[in-house]
């Protein structure tokens, strides 16, 4: 280990070194502030936590909506029914992530990674809590419609806190340990979100058993308000965050994009990327029918009181934290590209064996073992594409142009999510009228999808170590030099100019200047 570290500092080395790009650019010009002195790993991490944390926040408000549908629909019976909102309150955060992740992909990038991360904070605390007041005059219908303007908007500022929060995250890591990197990024992203998952539906339980399972609107708007504290708590922290070092060496902030390069070289990859993430959040959807037969074995859900319900669906999403928490040091050790292929092989492979036993497990004699199964499928996808995918791509991109990489992936993610929710009723559909059949189509689908991103993963992505960061933005910087692109514009600050940057370098161009 300690001969590889040495050799990846001398390749670190190299690559802070001056090089001679050819014309038009001047030698021994600076390049990259120094590296900073190592720092504690308190006042390392802290960045970390600051910019990943959000997430929590993000699982919580998108987790909490699927409780307050359920309040909703006992609340108003046939007026919730024959509303436009029961087709789109659930699903119209979509559309909103979409957006916020390719507007402040391209904002972190080009503007600021702290200025966005409290932009998106901002709109989740504004919308969050707009949300939950939400009224029109005493008309439900107008109050359904209001309620679902706002989640469009709290979308947005979920989708910001993905490119924003985890590019930062990832750049963040590289003043931490090494060995240590991929288990933070994954600890403060990916199981932040599946926390926020579990609080999520936890806390519409608590305020249901005190307000008794009745004075149902109080519930609802309770368990969509305390959605506000998360990311206030985190608006502080936030506020003093200094840019991560890695941004203020190789950002584009001050420097024109070459983006025909940036596709030329990245495309290739960022498609890969994408489609592993349209995959997994595509296939994610199917998987979770599985709850339903689990749940109905143990109680009536048109019957039974909300804190049952509530208490249950706790304990469903319970069954991602091991998957997370367990796997994010495996990230580390083989890492996250064989963790990721690993983990959806293995999903696959149970995948294929639940729907085969299906006629079986979803017998209520098989209840406690369906439910085991389960978890154990739920927990794999977790230490596979849940921990990885995030990380994969925020390390697989050079810094300049890193949060843009990152929001155009997990904005098709995203799209295939909503894909997923539309197309999957169909392939269940085909099963006609088999309960058996319904249930296993949409396995024998994802699970196969699943084969498909592993070999996606093997064949099309770079391995990833501890410091991919520090390579990948050498690597970028020498090809956009190769390719006559001036690298003295990477990391300039406000007020700098490549004039300056000359005349620093050859005083006569100083005197000549000044004359």
């Amino acid at each position: 280990m300690s001969g590889r570290n040495k050799e990846t500092e001398a390749e670190a080395q190299e690559a802070e070194s001056p090089v001679d790009a050819g014309a038009g650019v001047v030698a021994n010009a600076p390049q990259a502030p120094p590296l900073a002195e190592p720092r504690s790993f308190w006042s390392a991490i802290l960045p970390v936590i600051a910019c990943g944390a959000g997430l929590f926040s993000d699982g919580y408000i998108n987790n909490v909506i699927g409780s307050v549908v359920t309040i909703l629909a006992i609340q108003y019976g046939d007026v919730w029914k024959t509303s436009n909102a029961k087709h789109y309150l659930g699903d119209i955060a979509f559309a909103g992530t979409v957006v916020g992740q390719l507007v402040f992909g391209y904002l972190s990038d080009k503007w600021s990674r702290t200025n966005t991360l409290l932009t998106s904070t901002l709109i989740l605390i504004v919308f969050t809590a707009l949300a939950a007041g939400s009224y029109y005059h005493g008309d439900p219908v107008g109050m359904f419609n209001i309620l679902t303007a706002w989640r469009f908007f709290v979308g947005i500022g979920i989708g910001g806190e993905y490119p924003a929060g985890s590019v930062g995250c990832a750049e963040s890591t590289g003043e931490l340990k090494a060995g240590s990197r991929n288990l933070w990024f994954i600890m403060f992203t990916n199981t932040m979100i599946d926390w926020g998952f579990v609080i999520g539906a936890f806390v519409p339980y608590v305020v249901a058993a005190a307000c008794n399972n009745e004075h149902l609107s109080t519930i609802w708007r309770t368990s969509l308000g305390i959605g506000v504290v998360f990311p206030l708590s985190l608006l502080v922290l936030r506020v003093y965050l200094k840019e991560p070092a890695e941004y203020q060496r190789n950002s584009m902030k001050y420097a024109k994009t070459p983006y025909l390069l940036v596709l030329k070289f990245y495309g290739p990859r960022l498609a890969a990327v994408s489609l592993i993430w349209f995959l997994y959040d595509f296939s994610a959807y199917s998987f979770s029918i599985y709850s339903s037969p689990i749940l109905a074995n143990i109680f009536d859900s048109t019957t039974a009181p909300l804190t049952t319900v509530f208490g249950w669906n706790t304990v469903i999403n319970l069954f991602y934290i091991p998957g997370t928490m367990l796997g994010a040091p495996v990230s580390d050790w083989i890492g996250p590209r064989y963790a990721l292929a690993i983990g959806v092989t293995l999903q696959a492979i149970v995948g294929f064996i639940m729907a085969a036993c299906y006629d079986r497990l979803a017998q209520p004699s098989m209840v406690g073992a369906f439910a085991v199964v389960y978890g154990i499928f739920q927990s794999l996808g977790e230490l596979g594409p849940g921990n990885n995918i995030g990380l994969i791509a925020a390390k697989t991109c050079a810094t300049g142009v890193r949060g843009q990489y990152y929001g155009i992936a997990a904005a098709v993610g995203k799209i295939g999510a909503f894909v997923g929710t539309w197309v999957f009723p169909y392939i269940a559909a085909a099963g006609g009228n088999s309960d058996t059949l319904q249930a296993q189509y949409p396995f024998w689908v994802s699970s196969s999808l699943c084969i498909l991103s592993a070999v996606l993963v093997i064949f099309c992505l770079p391995e990833i170590g501890q410091d991919t960061i520090t390579h990948e933005d050498a690597r970028f910087r020498a090809y956009l030099e190769e390719n006559g692109y001036d690298t003295r514009q990477l990391g300039l600050k406000k007020g700098e100019s490549l004039g300056s940057l000359e005349e620093a370098v050859d005083p006569a161009l100083a005197e000549k200047a000044s004359s």
